[in-house]
């Protein structure tokens, strides 16, 4: 998807409100992912009110929920109205930034004129599901979705970082120097109250759980590997198991001037694959097929002139792999915190980044261009480029 910042018609990200990421079995254990995505997407609907529109639809990225209609039920439990109408995707990590981008090539085409998307995960109330049982044996617990199929080599996330880390070079000391940076910055900007203006409460919740002051490179570094006794990925420079949810309006470039809301253009977003088995690879060619989208080469637009960038830090190893590749300067990347310091609510992960990035830009003299990224179980990437438009 490209879209040309003079049109009208062009795409925008407006407001965004998400929950407070809930360490999995604690504060959120008992809200379902239905609750925390209404909250985000109610709390979204009140932030555009001035656009005087109606909502056109309901797009939510989930993973791991009960099944049936997330994007529906949430959008009825919100109470946005019976007439507003909505669908989930399913694209693993990268599910609400999926969702985002399915939003805005619907108003690119002039299909709706404002869209709520986003994403939610409750992995606390998530249904334990089995394999039917095969003659006399016991049913099987199905423990995730397969990420690809028989033929393929199908890890678990947590050994495809550690195989990311071993094939790259990436040192377990280099994992837990990133993984410090990660926790430091997330408990200033919680301090701070940086993260306070975009979260709306849900069950007394008003803050991320997971932050923990102090996980210095040395504390990190006696952690015992998580995925083997050969890994270099732990429970401190990986991502938690978390619980939450995120909503954001994508309208036009018009509407948004019309009501006099603050917005970021989406200049392009893509999706790529690689090797199944390496997940951690997929962010690069994602970013890549954005920097060469028309419109962003036309306005000779390089990956040197982003100054802020969001990827989900499942793992550090997946970062500083993504880094490596593209040649991006770590500083620039989650300046306040991300995943490892926050937590990892998988559906809705994908949203939280361009909330993220909107708190940074939206700012007077805010970043120009933001770059959001996922990989995604199964060897997939997505990436979108946004823009502050001049003040």
């Amino acid at each position: 998807m490209t879209s040309d910042p003079s049109d009208p018609g062009a795409p925008v990200l407006v407001g965004g409100r998400r929950t407070a990421i809930g360490t999995a079995g604690h504060g959120l254990a008992h809200c379902d992912v239905v609750e925390l995505t209404a909250a985000a997407l109610g709390a979204a609907a009140g932030q555009v009110q001035t656009l005087g529109l109606r909502v056109d639809d309901v797009i939510i990225g989930n993973c791991l929920g009960p099944g049936g209609n997330l994007g529906r039920v949430a959008a009825l439990a919100a109470g946005l109205g019976t007439d507003v109408p909505g669908v989930t995707v399913d694209r693993q990590c990268g599910s609400g930034l999926d969702a985002v981008l399915q939003a805005a090539s619907r108003v690119r085409a002039g299909d709706g004129e404002l869209i709520l998307a986003g994403g939610g995960e409750s992995a606390s109330t998530a249904p334990w599901r089995f394999w039917p049982p095969e003659g006399t044996a016991d049913a099987v617990r199905y423990t995730r979705a397969p990420f690809a199929p028989s033929g393929y080599p199908d890890p678990g996330m947590g050994a495809a970082a550690d195989d990311l880390a071993r094939i790259r070079g990436i040192s377990r000391q280099r994992q837990d120097r990133y993984a410090a940076r990660s926790h430091a910055l997330t408990v200033a900007a919680q301090q701070s109250a940086r993260f306070a203006a975009e979260i709306v409460a849900v069950a007394g919740l008003s803050h991320d759980e997971r932050p923990r002051p102090g996980m210095t490179e040395h504390r990190l570094s006696r952690l015992r590997p998580a995925f083997g006794a050969a890994g270099t990925a732990t429970a401190g420079n990986s991502c938690g198991i978390s619980d939450g949810a995120a909503a954001i309006a994508v309208t036009t470039q018009a509407a948004a001037r019309r009501a006099g809301l603050p917005y970021l253009r989406i200049l392009g977003a893509a999706v790529a694959a690689d090797r199944p088995e390496l997940p951690g690879l997929g962010p690069a060619p994602a970013v890549r097929r954005v920097m060469a989208r028309p419109t962003v080469r036309a306005r000779g637009i390089g990956l040197r002139d982003v100054d802020a960038v969001e990827i989900t830090e499942a793992f550090a190893s997946v970062v500083l792999a993504a880094l490596d590749d593209l040649g991006i300067d770590e500083e620039l990347v989650c300046a306040e915190g991300g995943a490892i310091g926050l937590g990892h609510p998988w559906g809705a992960s994908g949203t939280i980044l361009l909330i993220r990035l909107a708190s940074r830009m939206l700012v007077p003299g805010g970043p120009k261009l933001g770059l959001a990224a996922c990989a995604i179980g199964g060897g997939q990437g997505i990436a979108m480029l946004l823009e502050r438009p001049e003040q």
